[in-house]
């Protein structure tokens, strides 16, 4: 491809609405541009990126079993009806009316059509296992479109489904993608992790996410410093340490003034008692019914670690007005002691002596509380995040935590959806039995912004070879030079001819606008054609991530490239 033909407008501003690196750099490079919120049109570079990352799924998902298919993009209300997601899924689905008023929604997801696909033709057991999949668009409402591709409303993935017999069936179909994954990852050149996780909305009892590290990622998760345990801090489970030989005398409880003290730190400075001797209490409407949850108070509680333990379908903060009308006091000034509500305590209040809270009375505080002598939570239940420091819960290794973003996540749904939509086979003694099912979902255009999350510098994109738009940039410092053009289009129509993925900047721009719109696309090799060099049948060629130049003779750099390209 030509530079003057490749339209790939590049931006010398930082766009103001992009927040991140991979938002700002994929606008800048001329990737994409904005048509709404949280939607996006791919330039060309982008669709050859995009593309190479289906292309690398494809073949592992062929190579595991996978058959491609494609599903509708709007699904009648009432198979979501039937799973009993329709009214559950809540306001992220985009839903519509056709022309007699028929329900509809764009999917976010293809559970209910796959399901009602495969029960409608396999009958036997004969026809299982059998893993189906496709690349589509996906969409969400996101209440809040941001950082680009990565909450958007609109988006790329691919998903298979896999239908077994049982679930020792399931379990080789999983192991089957987690290994798919894996080598998907490797080949995108992206260091990544596989972490154990929670199954969210799409349901199941077990499932890991594929995270590409990345300072920037939001999601944090944990691993431990001794085995190859990981998840992130919504599944993680927090263990205890061994309780102290002699727990300390326990002290008479008193109520203390604390006028305008409200946080844990105010309280710390009031007191003079570290935030991990105190406890905070947080108030949520479970269900319709005000609860309390009491935890450490340098500790952070995870919502939805507290929605399983409740078992709770809604889940969300009380405001202020409730519980005042119900406890009478306000934030800042509540506490587990003589509360006329359900309080649920986190493990490490057990551990906890002559701790403070609030007294349930504004401005006022009280210390010395015990577990157990002053208050009785109605249950102990794990809701804090995994930090960096805790106890591995499979070795008694230290976790460490770290940053990533979920690209990649796999999920065993057992009979969830194959009972809800009587999906079923006829066993070898003529008895129907519920498929066994698996879902499994990688964001191609999640991961591409992942990639760039992962990949870059001062000066731009830094692709990993293997989904890179191009191998290789070849820049003539001057374009309206004969001798300049002569070598560039020669090495362009060399490297073509052995297969190399090549661009030839012939734009009539100044070689410093050409050097910094390559960085900036992130091509991996540049080679550069000058007056100086070409008087000696010389080129120049660097490595995007190096800072030398390589000399070549015309006659070898051919195949001294290739064998750079090969090597990486």
């Amino acid at each position: 491809m030509k530079a003057s033909q490749l339209f790939f407008p590049t931006l010398r501003e930082l766009p103001s609405e992009a927040e991140i690196v991979s938002h700002q750099l994929l606008l800048r490079a001329g990737y994409m541009r904005k048509t709404g919120a949280g939607i996006y049109s791919y330039l060309p570079l982008a669709v050859r990126v995009l593309k190479k990352i289906e292309q690398i799924v494809r073949e592992e998902m062929n190579r595991a079993d996978g058959q491609e298919i494609l599903m509708p993009i709007i699904q009648p209300q009432e198979l979501w009806e039937k799973s009993g997601r329709w009214s559950v899924y809540g306001d992220e689905m985009f839903r519509l009316q056709d022309r007699h008023k028929r329900g509809f929604a764009l999917g976010p997801t293809h559970e209910e059509i796959i399901t009602t696909l495969v029960d409608a033709d396999v009958q036997s057991y004969r026809d299982l296992p059998l893993m189906l999949y496709q690349i589509q668009n996906k969409y969400r409402d996101e209440i809040r479109p941001r950082f680009g591709l990565m909450r958007g409303r609109e988006f790329i993935m691919k998903d298979l489904y896999s239908f077994d017999l049982d679930e020792e069936g399931l379990d080789v179909s999983y192991k089957k993608m987690y290994a798919a994954y894996c080598a998907i990852f490797h080949r995108l050149g992206l260091e990544f992790r596989v972490v154990e996780a929670d199954s969210g909305a799409i349901g199941g009892n077990e499932s890991h996410e594929f995270v590409v590290l990345a300072d920037s990622g939001e999601s944090v998760i944990v691993y431990c410093d001794r085995c190859d345990y990981a998840a992130n801090v919504e599944k993680a489970e927090c263990v205890l340490p061994e309780p102290a030989k002699e727990a300390p005398p326990l002290q008479e409880m008193e109520k203390i003034h604390t006028p305008g003290v409200k946080t844990i730190q105010e309280l710390v400075g009031f007191l003079g008692h570290p935030a991990h001797e105190q406890a905070k209490t947080l108030m949520y409407m479970a269900d319709g019914e005000l609860i309390a949850v009491i935890l450490r108070g340098d500790r952070e509680l995870n919502e939805i670690k507290l929605q399983h333990a409740l078992q709770a379908s809604e889940l969300f903060m009380a405001d202020e007005m409730t519980v005042r009308e119900q406890c009478g006091a306000g934030f800042g000034s509540l506490g587990p002691v003589g509360l006329p509500l359900k309080v649920y305590a986190d493990p490490e209040i057990t551990r906890l002596y002559n701790f403070s809270a609030g007294a349930n009375q504004d401005d006022y505080h009280l210390v010395n509380i015990n577990l157990g002598r002053d208050f009785v939570p109605e249950e102990i239940i794990d809701v804090r995040n995994a930090e960096a420091g805790d106890i591995c819960p499979h070795c008694g290794g230290t976790l460490q935590s770290t940053r990533g973003i979920e690209a990649g996540h796999i999920f065993k749904l057992g009979t969830k959806y194959s009972d809800a939509m009587e999906a079923s086979y006829r066993d070898q003694n003529g008895q129907d039995q519920p498929i066994v099912m698996g879902c499994y979902g990688i964001g191609i255009s999640r991961t591409m912004a992942a990639a760039v999350e992962q990949k870059n510098d001062q000066d731009g994109i830094v692709w990993p070879l293997p989904i890179a738009p191009y191998h290789l940039i070849i820049v003539p410092v001057n374009s309206k030079k004969e001798d300049q053009m002569e070598a560039a289009e020669r090495l362009y129509q060399e490297f073509s001819a052995r297969g190399v993925e090549v661009l030839l900047d012939d734009r009539d721009e100044r070689a410093g606008v050409k050097f910094k719109d390559a960085d900036l696309i992130g091509i991996p090799v540049r080679i550069t054609i000058g007056p100086k060099s070409l008087q000696e049948n010389k080129v120049e060629v660097k490595k995007r991530m190096d800072k030398e130049n390589l000399l070549l003779t015309l006659d070898e750099v051919v195949d001294k490239v290739l064998a750079m390209l090969n090597a990486e």
